[in-house]
């Protein structure tokens, strides 16, 4: 019975795991016929990057194994078909060709090329298959608009904007970029160029390399970038070529101090995979890398990489670059579009065109993929977290990531910063890169440059193979104080001179040995070859590196050549001859002001006083009395008040708080009156016949200038006429023509550069006057090319000296060791009197002042007599009568003021004391207008004192007193004689 029951139960168990593994197979069969293979192409270069090759589609068949490791549900499964091609464009052609003819792929990945790229993608779009490159990384590929076609490589135009910002960091003005002769070389030149223009770097020559040239012609080209003075070189160029390059450039010693080498990201991503030799070449090499953020699946990914390489060959060390990392993300986005665009299990259909062929490789009859445009759209919208970073497509690209710089010391390269959208920053972190960041500013630590050097080299040197630098003087007849060619007894030509020395001083500053030499511009006969103009010409033309002499900042030299800082001072002045100011103005008196202003204080004492006698002649007495009294009584008050001589006592506040501002005033002019006219008298003996060049011009005048000067068109834009001006070579012929003046056919005036003006004067200082600056100009500098690199340096070095007492030194001992005169005579004169604009302010004063006082008067004396201006109803006199009335009112005397009440009540007070008085003086008075006072003994009348119009003050208190007292003696000797 047990025996039994075992069997059964081994019966059950054998039953169980047949129903469990038939289950299984069903499952895994159902499963198989829901999974759609599709091809997707990979075109590789056959002969080059052999080993790079291995890595990067062992990195695309990683991708697919990690992928749908983790997307084991996914109905599609990406069947990777390798085609290998030669180097040329038409071998990637036809690959890709035949990937779509034969093999009916859905999108192929590669080429590897920007140039087989450029070629490829064309069969692409005809086929609506999506070319999508991970090495391809010229910006031209973009340009070309092609939908089908996706860069998920970073592209060279991202990386020119990191590096422009290196330049711009170190300060670096001139750049030779060094590229290949490819699509890929040339792609980018446009972008570097633009972005090194922006941060004021230009790019003086183009190095273009071949991409099959020979060692040979590498060196002749490198020979030929050592005889130009640019240091700074951005190479952009393949792997293969550049290690080539940097190998020549250490032979013949351009790795060495004072070099600096650039290289873009594909040299650097590419580094690890360089040999020692090349490695060792490029010993202070800085540039770009792209930034990867290290990760743990990146890590892992390395390791893995090496196993399988370990395993198939333990000799060979597989380093993974970026581009590796490219081909890994394109799988990755490649795989997601695809299971995006099938969503059931169907096939993937091509439509044949009607002219299909049999030869696969024939460029006729494109199979059109139906799927073309829905993948398309998926492949636009990939966005994930790749092992490179994120993933995001944007206009067919993949987006930009950040750069690291790095400089390539010992076996491999050293982050030394890092480069962002918003610019340069030391490391990467949560507030790096919150604000905009200056790379002039930027600090990127010590650096170990080419010949092992610590010090930033400044770029640019004087060729090592060139000639000296060749610098024009000009030759002149006299002023050769600032430049002086002559011969010695060897009969070797001698450059002296202010500005010479200068620049030697200049040079002697630089932080490096400066070789020149000193050419005259001259003709063979030792005559001057031309103007200052025609010389600078000559800059530009090449003939000359330099211009050394006294040679004027102009806008229109500075379309052609650069200017240093100026070691002079500025200004184009004139020189007029001068006479004896006391002994032929007898009115100097008159000097210190200008007629404006004299008759604009002539004009205030008028109305000043006129002021006052409003606002006082109906309260003060002393300013009442016949029409010619009151005027005259006016007018000097105002004017006393030059010498402070008034007498006048003023009643009224608003009267006082205008003759407060106008003695202020006053006050001010006296001062400056005195001290000019002493100044006149005392210190200046000589003036200048005349100030101004317009009234040259207006007078016709003849004007003088030095031969081949820019003066001449100065004067012509002014106004004169050829017939009137005249050019001169020596000092002689200057004063000579000076001396006769226009009417002797001789000049009145002679116009050049400040300092020139200045030596001529040294000599003639007792003749003749300096007037000016009558034209600005930016004084005398140094002339370079445009854009040379000298010009910052030179300039930097004539700050430093004017800042000191070098050029001061150097001025006395040209300038002054032939003069006699006082240092007085270098003052210019412009002139000695005064005009209204330096007094306009005190008289804009005391005319707001004097009106705010009329109009508080006017306003409150019509309030106070209103009622003439309000009458009855059954009475309404025109507005004139009204107007009469008021002004009648305004020329009497105002009774009502506190001045005439007061003396009312002195009068009184006299008249009431009966000790002192026996009589009354009685004052009647009548409408204002009839006023009698009459004399009262007991009750008769004794007779009428008197009568007084009403515009008469009257008496005052004491006059009263005394007249009563000899009245009162006259009556008591009347009554005794009548008794």
């Amino acid at each position: 019975m047990m025996k039994k029951n075992h069997t059964n139960l081994h019966l059950l168990i054998s039953i169980f795991f047949l129903f469990t593994f038939c289950s299984w197979v069903s499952l895994a069969l159902a499963q198989s016929e829901t999974i759609i293979p599709v091809n997707v192409g990979v075109v590789l270069d056959d002969l080059k990057y052999s080993l790079t090759k291995d890595i990067w589609l062992r990195c695309m068949k990683m991708a697919l194994a990690d992928f749908y490791a983790t997307h084991a549900h996914y109905n599609t499964r990406l069947v990777l078909n390798t085609r290998h091609c030669r180097e040329s464009v038409v071998s990637a052609a036809a690959a890709a060709l035949d990937l779509i003819k034969n093999e009916r792929v859905k999108a192929i990945i590669g080429p590897v090329t920007s140039m087989q790229t450029s070629f490829v993608i064309n069969f692409g779009n005809q086929a609506h298959v999506p070319i999508i490159s991970f090495s391809a990384t010229s910006p031209s590929l973009t340009s070309l608009r092609i939908p089908y076609f996706f860069q998920f490589a970073q592209t060279d135009s991202s990386q020119v904007e990191a590096i422009s910002a290196i330049v711009q960091a170190f300060g670096w003005r001139q750049v030779v970029p060094i590229y290949i002769e490819t699509e890929y070389g040339e792609g980018i030149i446009p972008y570097l160029t633009d972005a090194l223009h922006e941060v004021n770097a230009r790019v003086p020559y183009r190095s273009v390399i071949p991409s099959s040239a020979t060692d040979g012609q590498i060196v002749q080209e490198l020979s030929k970038l050592m005889t130009m003075e640019t240091r700074v070189f951005i190479v952009h160029m393949t792997t293969d070529l550049s290690s080539r390059l940097f190998v020549k450039a250490k032979e013949i010693g351009m790795m060495s101090k004072g070099y600096v080498w650039l290289t873009t990201n594909e040299i650097l991503n590419r580094l690890q995979s360089q040999n020692s030799t090349v490695i060792d070449s490029m010993q202070g090499v800085l540039g770009v890398q792209t930034f990867v953020p290290l990760t743990p699946e990146l890590d892992e990914l390395k390791i893995r990489l090496k196993q399988q390489f370990h395993t198939h060959n333990p000799a060979i060390s597989a380093e993974l670059d970026v581009f590796g990392l490219w081909a890994y993300d394109a799988v990755f986005a490649v795989a997601m579009a695809i299971e995006q665009v099938i969503g059931t299990p169907t096939s993937f259909p091509f439509q044949e065109s009607n002219a299909a062929s049999i030869n696969s490789t024939d460029l006729e009859g494109f199979p059109v993929s139906q799927y073309g445009p829905k993948l398309l759209r998926a492949l636009s919208t990939a966005r994930f977290e790749g092992i490179a970073g994120h993933f995001t497509v944007v206009g067919g690209k993949r987006n930009s990531s950040n750069f690291q710089i790095v400089s390539v010391n010992g076996g491999g390269a050293r982050t030394i910063g890092f480069w962002t959208l918003k610019g340069l920053v030391k490391t990467l972190n949560s507030s790096a890169g919150s604000r905009k960041i200056s790379s002039s500013k930027f600090d990127f630590g010590p650096i170990r440059w080419p010949g092992d050097s610590l010090s930033v080299p400044k770029g640019w040197e004087f060729p090592t193979k060139g000639k000296k630098l060749r610098i024009g003087v000009p030759v002149k007849v006299d002023f050769t104080e600032f430049v002086k060619v002559a011969k010695d007894r060897t009969n070797t030509t001698v450059v002296t001179g202010f500005s010479v020395d200068v620049f030697k001083a200049a040079v002697r500053l630089l932080p490096y040995a400066l070789s020149y030499e000193f050419i005259p511009f001259a003709n063979p006969d030792g005559t001057s070859a031309g103007t200052y103009n025609q010389l600078c010409y000559q800059v530009y033309l090449g003939n000359f590196d330099a211009v050394v002499g006294d040679t004027t900042i102009r806008a229109d030299r500075s379309l052609y050549v650069d200017f240093t800082m100026p070691y002079s001072e500025s200004g184009v002045a004139m020189v007029v001859p001068v006479i004896d100011f006391k002994s032929k103005h007898v009115l100097a008196f008159l000097k210190p002001w200008t007629w404006d202003l004299w008759l604009t204080i002539c004009f205030f004492f008028v109305y000043i006083g006129f002021v006052v006698w409003v606002l006082e002649h109906r309260i003060n007495k002393e300013f009442r009395g016949p029409l010619l009294h009151q005027v005259g009584t006016s007018v000097w008050f105002s004017c006393s008040t030059m010498v402070f001589a008034h007498r006048e006592r003023l009643v009224s506040n608003l009267a006082r708080f205008v003759m407060i501002i106008w003695v202020f005033v006053v006050l001010i002019l006296t001062i400056n009156y005195t001290a000019s006219l002493s100044s006149l008298y005392t210190v200046e003996q000589l003036q200048p016949t005349v100030t101004d060049i317009e009234v040259l011009v207006r007078h016709q005048d003849n004007v003088g200038y030095i031969k081949n000067s820019f003066v001449y068109d100065l004067l012509k834009q002014v106004g004169f006429d050829d017939s009137k001006l005249k050019n001169f070579e020596t000092m002689e012929e200057i004063d000579e023509a000076l001396s006769k003046g226009t009417v002797n056919g001789g000049i009145a005036a002679f116009v050049h550069g400040t300092p020139k003006m200045k030596l001529f004067l040294a000599k003639y200082c007792f003749k003749y006057t300096m007037i000016g600056p009558i034209f600005k100009t930016d004084g005398f500098a140094f002339v370079f090319p445009k854009r040379s690199p000298l010009v910052a340096d030179v300039s930097q070095a004539v700050l430093n000296m004017t800042g000191g007492d070098e050029v001061l030194n150097l001025e006395k001992e040209w300038f002054k060791k032939e003069s006699n005169c006082q240092d007085s005579s270098d003052a210019t004169v412009s002139s000695n009197s005064r005009g209204l604009g330096s007094f306009w302010v005190l008289f804009l004063i005391a005319g707001l002042a004097s009106v705010l006082a009329i109009i508080i008067f006017v306003a409150s004396f019509i309030y106070k007599h209103r009622f003439v201006l309000v009458q009855p109803a059954d009475s309404e006199p025109s507005t004139w009568r009204k107007i009469r009335a008021l002004f009648k009112i305004f020329i009497e005397k105002d009774l009502d003021s506190h001045t005439y009440k007061r003396s009312n009540r002195q009068r009184d007070a006299v008249m009431d004391s009966p000790n002192n008085f026996p009589g009354t003086l009685v004052h009647h008075n009548s409408d204002h207008t009839d006023q009698m006072n009459s004399l009262f003994i007991g009750d008769q009348q004794i007779s009428s004192i008197v009568e007084a119009p009403s515009d008469e003050l009257l008496p005052s208190t004491t006059e009263v007193a005394i007249t009563v007292q000899e009245m009162h003696r006259t009556t008591s000797n009347t009554a005794q004689e009548y008794n």
